[in-house]
């Protein structure tokens, strides 16, 4: 297992609440976008890579509303609709570069 994800379990496992796990999970996941650089995409391969990420970081972020369906607090939905947002920017953004032939194949 990465550390970065152990990492992640432990502070989760040290919440209080279930709606506070969610609210660290989804930090953590916003942690991990946050190191996505969209600027740095230049090929096909960066493009796949990056849009693989924010796949796979919207569906744990549709895992966790899910499970943590009963414990959705104002700041879990809030957390959730944001980083999902940001996602949603993102993608945008890496077809952008597409359409302007800044992806190089």
């Amino acid at each position: 297992m990465f550390s970065a994800f152990s990492s992640i379990d432990y502070r989760s496992i040290r919440a209080s609440t279930p709606a506070e796990t969610a609210v660290k999970r989804l930090n953590g996941i916003g942690e991990v976008l946050s190191g996505l650089d969209i600027a740095a995409i230049h090929t096909q391969d960066d493009m796949a890579r990056a849009l693989r990420t924010l796949d796979t970081a919207d569906k744990c972020i549709r895992m966790i509303l899910t499970e943590f369906r009963t414990e959705r607090t104002k700041d879990v939905v809030r957390g959730a609709k944001s980083l999902i947002d940001l996602i949603q920017t993102a993608r945008d953004e890496i077809s952008g570069y597409l359409d302007s032939g800044k992806i190089l194949g």
